[in-house]
């Protein structure tokens, strides 16, 4: 009896509304290397997800080596014998790292001993001709190198199921060969060995053992490649798959064109003449040179990183050469010139269109853009949704289409405003062969009837053979140029793949090496025992995370720097001091009372004098235009009721849109006011009237009532809370955005060890933004310290623990990096200055205010940082707040394992 490696019943699954799985059943069997193929959008990916453990079954059974994959204990033991490659170029690797580091951080995931580590990675380097490049950062690698790696990471713990998603899509065939080279040997070495493959190239897909063809979420075919084409009949499985999908009695299907090339224009559209590229001594492309005729379907074919997409950029101006010359229309080319921008169409490699908008949304907004409106926008945007066959999608949201769809929405916007030239760079990468034969058929129908010249690049040798002439390029040389049966004939091969791997033979033996070879492991790591936190993973976490953060330079300056310019702002900016206010008299009494009178205000530090007011009208325009802060107005008859013992009254005009100023600003006029009146009682008074009591108030930790001794280290509190949450929010959202989640849901790694490993670095550059701004407080605002050093000290490493675990829960549950700080930011700053003591004491507040002070952990640090400088408290003074502030990150770091899943939804 057949041994089953994995088994399917009824599997469906949702996003939201959209069923992308509908009852899927299946075996798979043990040692078989199985194909899933099937056009974008049918569930591919979320099938070998869900293989994977990567994603959460919704509905139905899947066992994995007879283990239950929706049971996590099971999941734990399955990450021991599974592997998961996920779908992109390097989705699953760290740009951050190079090739070595990103191997030695997934061997240590898998707990292997040193001996297996250094062992295995030599053995893949070896096997991938990776071994020259080892120290070189995957930013830098080309696409095939991004995936032959990504392979050795995958097969870093000699799995039992290899699981590939689409892992050549987009990799030239060079590289493909190499690819497929390395697994064949791999399997022959592990015969038991299952490998599960989702591929759009069906020339790969010919060479599987079994194959399991999907469409519409349901599975449509299976079985072996031979008999699947007896069945249909077909000659390719191309054709077959076509042919099950039952295309070819529709109407909207169009068979691939025919490759009958146009005959060479003499009208010369592009000329490149030596064009050269260079990036930091990086030559990218090497004194290129070709020409394109009008009309003509011109391909660029090369291996990854070759410099197609840099010389595309140059031809439209993207990007300046470093040398050589390029002419457009006969016109060296000039990115000022806007006429010649407007004739051509580009459709970048990646899609770059915007997901938020519609397709009618994105049409209208590029034909605005190339100065259509009106009924002529209306008709263009008619015209090429027509063309394109947009019509079921037209209100559909970008992000909402297929791969397929996409790509013909970004021809669509290409096209709108009729271009004499369109630039396609790699425009059907990862698209399924129906989709790829619409599409060209749509380039074919622009050629040959519109007469549009079109440049494109590609790495599939059927589409190939369509362009009238093809340039073969790679490291930034052009090494061929021709029609594609020149090229096929000029080498004596018997396709255009094989003219492309000789001509690389030719002109780069070292690139092309067949002498890997893979030998089996000998040492594989025992199984380790269960336990809650695994130290070395968690440091492996904390380097990769180290790394990230000083890969960018300007967010590790944000880091240390922005503390200290935010706290001197905020230490000058928000003051309770009330000095030099500025006023002005009106005084209508011109007496010596008024002017002994007036003489308490222009002697008193608080007020600054200004030119004396002549009416009303003055006053109140002085008053509006924020010149003074109050005006004094003494009335005409002042003198001669004091004379009279009698009460004058005194107007004090006080401008009240700033109202804790002018609160501020009425106390001490009052008091000034209070003094004169009691100085001029004790003038007036004989020995039996003298007052019968004076008191006094004298202010304790801040006699000077400076505001800088209360706010300064009040702010220590608030960035201490703002800066390590929003640094550490994006930690795991990045992950979440560049895909690389993926190793933490297919790996042993636990919740724990993932957060722990995320947090140690922002816990450091917590601690030392903590002790910078102590500093800057003591010796540059000179603050005087009083307290004890190791108590404040200890409050910031335990306060950066529980900032930086606020932020962990934070970024466990948005989707975006954008997301992350914006709600770090909100939840921070707020709370932090609002209610946490800073403006108003906590025990003042009520309701919902003074739940958020409670509730909050910067009001306990100010508690703290305010204590420790100004009262000298000493731990034992505090140490509830260094036990609530513990609490805080207990509470924290618990919410954040909550929240964050060990699997996608």
């Amino acid at each position: 009896m057949e041994t089953m490696v994995a088994q399917l019943c009824d599997v469906q699954h949702h996003y939201g509304k959209n069923q992308v799985l509908k009852s899927i059943s299946v075996d798979i069997a043990q040692g078989v290397l199985t194909g899933i193929i099937g056009p974008d959008g049918v569930g591919k990916s979320t099938l070998l997800g869900l293989l994977a453990g990567v994603k959460r079954l919704q509905h139905g059974t899947i066992t994995v080596f007879d283990e239950d994959i929706t049971d996590k204990h099971a999941r734990s033991k399955l990450c021991q014998r599974v592997a998961y490659m996920p779908q992109g170029l390097g989705k699953n690797l760290y740009p951050s790292l190079s090739i070595y580091d990103n191997l030695s951080f997934f061997a240590t995931l898998f707990s292997h001993s040193k001996q297996f580590r250094e062992q295995r990675i030599t053995q893949l380097l070896a096997a991938t001709g990776l071994t020259p490049f080892s120290d070189r950062p995957v930013a830098k690698l080309s696409g095939g190198m991004k995936q032959k790696l990504g392979l050795c990471c995958a097969l870093i713990h000699d799995p039992d199921l290899l699981i590939l998603d689409e892992p050549t899509t987009g990799v030239d065939p060079l590289s493909r060969r190499q690819f497929w080279h390395l697994l064949t040997q791999l399997r022959e070495l592990r015969p038991t060995m299952s490998v599960i493959v989702a591929t759009a190239y069906m020339e790969e897909a010919q060479q599987f053992d079994w194959l399991a063809m999907v469409n519409g979420g349901s599975i449509i075919a299976t079985g072996q490649p031979q008999t699947l084409l007896a069945d249909t009949k077909a000659a390719s499985l191309d054709t077959a798959f076509i042919r099950l999908l039952g295309m070819e009695g529709h109407t909207h299907y169009q068979a691939p064109a025919s490759a009958a090339h146009r005959p060479v224009s003499h009208d010369i559209v592009i000329k490149a003449e030596n064009l050269t590229r260079s990036f930091n001594g990086f030559v990218a492309v090497d004194n290129v040179s070709f020409d394109i005729h009008r009309g003509e379907i011109f391909g660029f074919l090369g291996s990854n990183g070759c410099g197609k997409t840099t010389t595309m950029k140059m031809l439209t101006g993207l990007l300046p050469a470093s040398n050589g010359q390029a002419h457009l229309f006969g016109k060296p080319i000039n990115v000022k010139d806007i006429n010649s921008r407007r004739r051509i169409g580009y459709m970048s490699q990646n899609f770059s269109l915007y997901d938020e908008l519609s397709v009618r949304q994105n049409l209208q907004l590029h034909g605005r853009v190339f100065g259509l409106h009106g009924q002529q926008l209306a008709d263009a945007i008619a015209h090429v949704v027509q063309l394109m066959g947009l019509e079921a999608a037209y209100r559909q949201r970008a992000r909402e289409l297929p791969l397929g769809i996409r790509q013909r929405l970004s021809l669509a916007v290409a096209v709108i405003h009729s271009p004499d030239m369109l630039i396609l760079d790699e425009p059907t990468s990862g698209v399924d062969p129906v989709a790829r034969d619409h599409f060209w058929s749509l380039l074919l129908m622009l050629s040959r009837d519109k007469g549009v010249t079109i440049f494109v690049s590609t790495h599939y040798m059927n589409e190939a053979l369509r362009c009238d002439r093809l340039s073969l390029m790679h490291a930034g040389k052009v090494l061929e140029q021709g029609t594609p049966q020149q090229l096929i004939d000029r080498y004596h091969c018997q396709s255009l793949e094989q003219a492309f791997i000789c001509v690389l033979e030719k002109n780069h033996p070292s690139d092309t090496s067949k002498n890997w070879t893979l030998s089996s492991s000998s040492s594989k790591t025992a199984t380790q025992p269960h336990s809650p936190l695994n130290v070395r993973r968690t440091v492996a976490y904390a380097y990769r995370e180290s790394r990230e953060l000083l890969r960018e330079p300007l967010r590790l300056l944000f880091a240390l720097i922005a503390p200290l310019f935010l706290l001197i702002v905020l230490g000058y900016g928000i003051s309770f001091d009330v000095e030099d206010l500025h006023y002005a008299v009106l005084d209508r009494n011109q007496s010596p009372a008024s002017r002994e009178y007036l003489q308490q205000f222009s002697a008193s530090r608080y007020f600054l004098e200004q030119a004396a007011l002549t009416n009303y009208q003055e006053l109140e325009q002085r008053l509006a235009s924020g010149d003074l802060i109050f005006a004094i107005e003494i009335p005409p008859d002042f003198g001669r009721q004091l004379d009279m013992q009698l009460q004058p009254s005194i107007g004090i005009w006080i401008n009240g849109s700033l109202p804790f100023h002018a609160e501020r600003t009425r106390n001490f006029i009052t008091a000034i006011h209070n003094q004169y009146a009691l100085d001029l009682l004790n003038e007036q008074a004989t020995s039996d009237t003298s007052p019968a009591y004076r008191f006094e108030v004298r202010f304790r930790y801040n006699q000077a009532m400076s505001s800088i001794y209360a706010i300064v280290p009040a702010v220590i509190a608030v960035l201490m809370t703002l800066i390590p949450a929003m640094l550490t929010a994006v930690a795991v959202v990045r992950e979440k955005e560049l895909g690389s989640i993926t190793n933490f849901y297919t790996t042993p790694t636990n919740r724990l060890e993932f957060l722990l490993g995320k947090q140690l670095p922002y816990v450091l550059v917590g601690l030392i933004n903590y002790v910078s701004l102590l500093l800057l407080a003591r010796y540059y605002f000179a603050v005087p310290f009083k307290g004890e050093m190791l108590t404040v000290l200890l409050a910031g490493l335990i306060y950066a623990w529980t900032a930086s675990a606020l932020g962990l829960l934070i970024s466990a549950f948005v989707r975006t990096q954008i997301a992350a700080l914006f709600a770090a930011m909100i939840i921070t700053m707020i709370p932090s200055i609002n209610f946490s003591g800073m403006i108003k004491p906590v025990s003042s507040l009520e309701g919902a205010a003074a739940t958020f002070g409670t509730s909050f952990p910067a009001g306990y640090l100010m508690n703290i940082t305010v204590g420790c400088f100004t009262k000298g408290l000493q731990f034992m003074d505090l140490w509830k707040d260094f036990i609530i502030i513990t609490l805080f990150f207990v509470v924290f770091t618990v919410a954040s394992l909550l929240s964050l899943q060990k699997q996608e939804p």
